[in-house]
């Protein structure tokens, strides 16, 4: 007996020196200065560090730091992901809601805030419990957060369920819709019914300002889970009341084109930012390669009294994945559902990588506003990209 009773009270103290040495990597990881590296594009700049990973999440949501019942010190609830975070700016804080994928594969959403944008996010003190409708989500995942002229913060997110026509023994067909869920504390939040349309959507958010009296919301129809099919494209369209959200008069604003970043298909990320100039728009685009698909991210400019219209789009992407970046559970991804411009002009885009991890980068509204005016054009046509080139070579030869 005396043995036994020995053996436990080492294995005992092993157990509190690991949770020990755990907690303390936590602290030293949450607390780590970020480093700015500036792109050679001049565009943004990148951050050495992502400011969230699977290592970020409290340590108390995965451990049973009770040694009585945890003698090995395991982690007993693991994480896999944390990924396509929302943002706003609230309380002079900058808060992201992190999509959080279990090693069960389901999602949740965590807030974190940080003082400066860049680093030391510490979660708030429990996920969030998603308020539900009277059919259950089975997952659901990438919060857009928009403050809304109406006083309300909106949260829209991707609602997933089985697909109800499944065959017998399919059990992975399902069916995308947008849930909505609302606030005026970023406490206690009201669910609202799910977005009523004529197709399948993702990728949807809330125009921050009514238009026409109306909520716009930019969508992203399609066809099936997986397939946009014939629909596809950045979408548009307005809601009466939210109590009641049905789309009516949805039309792309903003579509998919052969041989480009966003032939496959491409979506809005956050509620688009108000500038002197026009509403900037940063959106993904996918397209196919030998190697599977690749998610990039590009931008576009409407205009500011008739949302409908694009008045200046780059040609190609603005940020794609690094050497870094590139790996991951689904690499050679680049997606984002979260900006926040502060008071200064400064826009924080939180983006993830091969849905693994989250980061930042940062610009500015007038850095932005430039890039998307004076950058060319797509001519959509080879020889066309080739006559931009000698354009600039020529108009550069009395600088050379």
């Amino acid at each position: 007996m005396k043995n036994t009773i020995n053996t436990v009270l080492e294995q005992d103290l092993d157990t509190k020196a690991r949770f020990n040495a755990i907690i303390n990597d936590y602290h030293n990881l949450v607390t780590r200065k970020n480093e700015e590296i500036l792109d050679i594009s001049g565009l943004f700049s990148r951050y050495k560090y992502p400011i969230v990973t699977a290592q970020h999440i409290p340590v108390h949501w995965r451990f049973d730091l009770d040694p009585a019942n945890n003698p090995y010190g395991l982690e007993r609830i693991g994480v896999n992901a944390t990924f396509n975070a929302g943002a706003i700016r609230w309380n002079n804080k900058y808060v992201i809601c992190v999509r959080v994928e279990g090693k069960d594969r389901k999602s949740y959403f965590a807030f974190a805030e940080s003082d400066n944008g860049v680093d030391n996010f510490m979660f708030w003190d429990k996920p969030l419990v998603v308020p539900e409708t009277e059919n259950p989500d089975i997952n659901v995942y990438d919060m857009r957060l928009t403050l809304h002229e109406d006083g309300y913060v909106y949260g829209i997110f991707c609602t997933e369920r089985k697909d109800p026509n499944a065959k017998p023994g399919d059990t992975s067909s399902a069916v995308a819709n947008a849930g909505i869920i609302r606030s005026k504390d970023m406490v206690s939040w009201e669910r609202l019914p799910d977005l009523i349309s004529t197709s399948q959507q993702r990728n949807v958010t809330i125009h921050p300002e009514f238009v026409n009296g109306k909520y716009a919301l930019y969508t992203r129809p399609q066809d099936g889970f997986i397939d946009t099919g014939s629909g596809g494209g950045i979408g548009l369209g307005f809601v009466e009341d939210m109590e009641y959200p049905e789309v009516k008069d949805e039309q792309i604003i903003n579509p998919k084109i052969y041989h480009t970043i966003y032939e496959l298909k491409n979506g809005q990320g956050a509620s688009p930012i108000k500038t002197k100039e026009g509403w900037l728009h940063l959106a993904h685009g996918v397209r196919n390669t030998a190697a599977g698909l690749r998610y990039v991210l590009y931008m576009f400019v409407t205009h500011l009294e008739d949302v409908t219209k694009v008045i200046h789009q780059p040609a190609g992407y603005f940020m794609a994945p690094n050497d870094d970046e590139i790996h991951g559970d689904v690499g050679n991804v680049l997606f984002t559902n979260g900006w926040i411009a502060n008071d200064a002009g400064e826009v924080f885009i939180y983006y993830a990588s091969s849905d693994t991890r989250t980061h930042v980068a940062t610009s500015s509204i007038p850095k932005l506003l430039d890039y998307c005016k004076n950058t060319p054009k797509d001519k959509f046509h080879t020889n066309g990209s080739v006559e931009t080139i000698v354009d600039l070579i020529e108009s550069n030869k009395k600088f050379i």
